[in-house]
């Protein structure tokens, strides 16, 4: 197989040998021949030389970029104005109040004469002057804002007016205190409208209901409390007319609470005792007077 290989290899050299020996006798014969032909018309040539390329145009510098025209410096933004200060709220008469439509904003000034409690950066105040009264809901305030709050005060409220279970009062509302002389309202007798629909427009009023008798709770008890065994929630009673209405009221426990002299009053109260009663006319499904002093006669 060696020498096969080797004859193979041999006749393959031999025969490319040829083939390229008569492609260079063909080339010879064919440059002689154009030589001759070139000759015969007067034309020079030399197919032995090479035509150098033409050397490439060296490409044109770039153009420098134009240096970039410095950007306008920005012109100063001229300083804004001040922003206008808002409009003051429009001050509600007790009657613009009373007409206004609940949920509507409205912005009322009148006289503080108690609060509850304060919490959580809120407290609910009892306003009026010798127009009408407000009750203010959970009205923002911290502990010292609130601690301003004294019976006499004037104040700007802006909030919402707002109705519960009948009960018509602003809420969501903020205040400031305004000077003023001091206003403290004395109690309106309201003993002959107890049974009379016109007793609603002294909503929230500090008014009396004199001479009328405990009625009994329908335990038979005298009062009742909300929470009997701690006693840290209202305390309720029930007063009867003369014409024989029955009426509850209420001692608001963050009102005055358990240490005060009317919770004391009214745990002493028996059926059929004929009192006086001070308080704010609230109102719950009708009217719940929240008592600040019963007197027994």
């Amino acid at each position: 197989m060696t020498d096969l290989s080797n004859q193979l290899k041999e006749a393959a050299e031999k025969a490319a040998a040829a083939a390229q020996e008569a492609a260079e006798k063909a080339v010879a014969e064919a440059t002689a021949g154009l030589e001759a032909a070139a000759e015969a018309a007067g034309i020079p040539l030399d197919i032995t030389s090479t035509v150098e390329a033409a050397p490439a145009e060296e490409a044109a510098p770039a153009e420098e970029a134009a240096p970039a025209e410095e950007a306008a410096p920005a012109e100063e933004a001229a300083p804004a104005e001040e922003a206008a200060p808002a409009a003051e709220k429009k001050v509600l008469t007790y009657a613009e109040y009373a007409a206004a439509d609940l949920d509507t904003e409205v912005t009322i000034e009148s006289y503080v004469q108690a609060h509850q409690s304060w919490w959580d950066n809120k407290v609910t105040v009892y306003l009026q002057d010798p127009d009408g009264a407000y009750f203010v809901y959970e009205l923002k305030a911290t502990e010292e804002e609130a601690a301003k709050l004294v019976p006499g005060q004037k104040i700007r409220v802006t909030g919402y007016k707002s109705e519960w279970s009948g009960e018509v009062e602003i809420t969501d509302a903020s205040f400031e205190l305004v000077d003023g002389e001091p206003y403290i309202a004395e109690a309106e007798d309201v003993t002959a409208l107890l049974d009379d629909p016109s007793l609603i427009d002294h909503m929230n009023k500090f008014v009396a209901v004199k001479d009328v008798k405990i009625a009994a709770q329908d335990d038979g008890a005298a009062f009742a409390y909300k929470n009997a065994e701690e006693k840290t929630d209202d305390l309720y009673f029930r007063i009867e007319d003369a014409d024989g209405h029955t009426f509850d009221f209420v001692v608001e426990f963050y009102l005055t609470g358990s240490d005060t002299d009317v919770y004391k009053a009214v745990e002493a109260l028996k059926v059929g005792d004929v009192v006086d009663v001070e308080g704010f006319l609230y109102w719950y499904n009708g009217a719940n007077l929240q008592a600040t002093s019963v007197t027994v006669k």
